[in-house]
């Protein structure tokens, strides 16, 4: 009985085709535009968590905090050198750690300039950070300690003043200082924060501290934990160490913070998962209204077949058939719209993730689910019709025109 009444459900949508897609139109907006979300949404959390990770997993950032009240510093002290070399040498689970210090600058180079941030650090940088040397070298222990007038730059400041001439070798001017480039920094694209990680020009800490800032302060120390160490821990021991060395007296709050990889990535893919969840809310809407629209063509559909239920009912069908044969052509339509979606939305996704440079992630369980909410809608909103054309009187529907 029941393949019996799919396939009169498919005569019936056969018969009116322009129809039935347009009854079907919102399940198939609905179902395409939460699989479309959905699966943009885990694009964007995966590369959240890829741009991270590539950072390292093992990597705490060491920023000063800024506290306003009685008492307390609206601009509180600088770190120093000494700081870096204590993090290192005092605390066993750190691999490395390293001074930054930054400020926007213009490069020069003949008639080209580009705004960009020069950034003053040591060669742990390279280590810390995760940033490979494509053409060139690092900067040499003289260097360093010298403070030379050397510098390292990134793929967007290359391209932007260089083109397709290779950098290395030439001199470039920072306002002021003109430095010698010796080194190009491994692309590493836009971070998850927006920020393009290649526009950039490193310098010797000591170069920018007396060619450009002026001062011994270093902004930020960037640390790497040794693996297998849990980085709460060693975030721990930095906080002691820093307070003792700041004097900062018991019950007082930190005039620093230090922050964890892991925490940054569970707040970026929280807020994007947030996000997914609520356009998906909004976009499921849609299903509501397509829902809606079965309800009402089945309605009509009822009322055009009045007699053919009449006739059916005369003959001996019962209300239980009559109520089949209605809920499986709404079950139909609705599952079809579904299929339909469901492939929109492959197609879709596939597209929108190119142009919006995210990976794709298809998600087997989201296209599963939509499909037999769809199918669900059917049963719901196509179940009055149903029931109204099994509680037809036969007399009654025999004799209507």
């Amino acid at each position: 009985m029941l393949w019996n009444a799919v396939l009169l459900s498919i005569r019936e949508i056969k018969r009116n085709v322009l129809r039935s897609f347009l009854t079907i139109l919102g399940i198939v907006i609905g179902v395409a535009a939460v699989i479309i979300m959905v699966t943009i949404g885990g694009g964007a959390t995966m590369q959240v968590k890829e741009q991270i990770s590539s950072l390292g997993s093992n990597l705490l950032m060491v920023n000063l905090g800024r506290r306003m009240g009685p008492g307390q510093s609206a601009s509180p002290a600088p770190f120093k050198l000494a700081d870096v070399e204590a993090i290192e040498e005092q605390i066993d689970s750190v691999v490395a750690a390293t001074p930054t210090a930054n400020r926007s600058t213009t490069a020069i180079f003949g008639n080209q300039n580009w705004a960009t941030t020069a950034t003053g650090t040591d060669n742990q940088y390279f280590t810390v950070a995760k940033r490979t040397i494509s053409e060139g070298r690092q900067f040499s222990d003289s260097e360093l300690r010298a403070g030379a007038t050397v510098c390292i730059i990134g793929e967007t400041l290359r391209k932007n003043l260089f083109g397709r001439q290779s950098p290395l070798g030439e001199n470039i001017r920072l306002e002021k200082l003109s430095c010698h480039v010796v080194g190009v920094l491994e692309s590493k694209g836009q971070s998850s924060m927006g920020m393009d990680q290649d526009d950039i020009v490193i310098i010797p800490l000591r170069t920018f501290q007396r060619r450009i800032s002026g001062n011994q302060n270093i902004g930020m120390i960037q640390v790497s934990a040794r693996d297998g160490v849990a980085t709460e821990k060693v975030k721990a021991e930095i906080e002691q160490l820093l307070r003792e060395r700041r004097h900062i007296a018991a019950g007082k709050d930190d005039d620093f913070n230090v922050m964890d990889l892991k925490e940054i990535t569970a707040m970026l893919t929280g807020t994007t998962k947030t996000l997914t969840a609520l356009l998906s809310a909004v976009a499921a809407v849609s299903l509501l209204v397509g829902g809606i629209g079965i309800m009402n063509i089945m309605l009509v559909s009822v009322t055009e077949r009045t007699r053919e239920i009449g006739i059916r009912l005369a003959i001996g069908a019962l209300e239980r058939e009559v109520l089949m044969q209605f809920l499986v052509e709404a079950v139909v339509l609705s599952s079809f719209g579904g299929v339909i979606g469901i492939a929109l939305a492959i197609g879709s996704s596939v597209w929108i993730s190119g142009l919006l440079r995210v990976p794709f992630v298809f998600n087997a369980g989201v296209c599963v689910l939509a499909f037999l909410f769809s199918a669900a809608i059917g049963i719901i909103f196509g179940y009055f019709p149903a029931l109204k054309a099994a509680r037809l009187d036969p007399i009654d529907a025999l004799r209507h025109e």
